[in-house]
C-alpha cells in the first residue's frame, strides 16, 4: 500500500509561516498526505519560539525539526523537554534540552523521524551525524517508515549521508540552505532523496532577508538586525510516496506552492 510523506522546507518569518496556514491543508488533501514533518526554526527569522510552534501544530504539522538556530529562542528549550513532536538536531550534546529522534503511531503505520545537523561549513560544535544515525538505527525497533531530515551547509555532506543510508531509512531530505535542489530521486537501494527542500518564506528575498540587508552584509558594511522579505510567498518541499511492505520509496515529487 501507498503512504504519502510531505516534508515542509524551512519556514522563514511570520510571513512565511501564514502562507503555510494557507496552503498547507489543501495540499495535504489534493495529495492525500498521511503524515508532515516541517523545518520550523526560521519563523523568528533565527529561532522559534513556543506560540509559533503551537501554529505549525495547528496549520497541520505532525513533526517539527529544527537546526542551527534551535537555541536562539531560549523559551524553547522547556517546550524541548515535553513536546514528543517537537525535535532538535539529535548530534546536539547530550546536555542540551529535547531529543532528535522519535517513533509515532500513524494509523496502521509507524513511523520514526531523526533530526541531524551536518558539520561541514556550519560553525556549530556537534556529535558526527553518520555515527549518530548508526546508533540511532541500532537502538530502535525498525518502525514501518524512517523520515530524516538533515539540516547542512554542505551538498557533499547531504549527499554523502544519502548514500550512507541508503536501503537503511525511506526518505531523506536536506534543509538549511532554503534553496530548493533539483534532484529528487529514488536512489539504488530504495530511499527517497532531495539535497534541499528550499524554504517557505519571500520569493523576493535572499534566504527570506530583504536583499538589501544582504548586499550590504557582502559588501563589507553593517546590515544590523536581519529582517524578513514582505511578500509574496512560496512553500517549498517534497512529497515522497512510501511502501507500507517495504518501507522503502517509490516516487519523489518537489512541491512549490505560490
Amino acid at each position: 500500500m501507498e503512504y504519502r510523506v510531505l516534508a515542509v522546507g524551512d519556514v522563514v518569518g511570520e510571513n512565511g509561516l501564514r502562507h503555510l496556514e494557507r496552503c498547507l491543508r489543501p495540499l495535504k488533501k489534493l495529495k492525500d498526505i498521511r503524515f508532515t514533518v516541517v523545518n520550523g526554526e526560521n519563523i523568528s527569522g533565527v529561532g522559534l519560539t513556543p506560540d509559533q510552534a503551537d501554529a505549525l501544530f495547528a496549520a497541520g504539522a505532525d513533526v517539527v525539526t529544527l537546526g542551527n538556530h534551535t537555541f536562539n529562542r531560549p523559551q524553547i528549550a522547556s517546550r524541548l523537554e515535553t513536546d514528543p513532536y517537537l525535535l532538535r538536531p539529535a548530534n546536539f550534546t547530550s546536555h542540551a534540552p529535547g531529543k532528535g529522534f522519535a517513533i509515532w503511531e500513524s494509523g496502521p503505520v509507524r513511523i520514526g523521524v531523526i533530526n541531524l545537523i551536518g558539520r561541514c561549513g556550519l560553525d556549530f560544535h556537534a556529535d558526527n551525524p553518520f555515527l549518530t544515525a548508526d546508533r540511532i538505527l541500532g537502538q530502535w525497533d525498525r518502525p514501518t517508515f524512517t523520515l530524516v531530515d538533515f539540516h547542512a551547509e554542505a551538498t557533499s555532506e547531504k549527499l554523502a549521508m544519502s548514500y550512507y543510508l541508503d536501503g537503511r531509512v525511506s526518505a531523506l531530505w536536506g534543509t538549511h540552505t532554503h534553496v530548493p535542489t533539483a534532484d529528487e530521486h529514488v536512489m539504488e537501494k530504495g530511499t527517497g532523496y532531495l539535497t534541499d527542500l528550499g524554504m517557505t518564506g519571500p520569493v523576493r528575498s535572499v534566504l527570506g532577508i530583504r536583499p538589501e540587508q544582504s548586499i550590504e552584509s557582502f559588501l563589507g558594511g553593517l546590515p544590523g538586525r536581519y529582517q524578513v522579505a514582505p511578500d509574496p510567498c512560496c512553500m517549498q518541499g517534497a512529497v515522497f510516496t512510501l511502501d507500507t511492505e517495504t518501507g522503502l520509496c517509490l516516487q519523489v515529487e518537489r512541491v512549490d506552492i505560490r
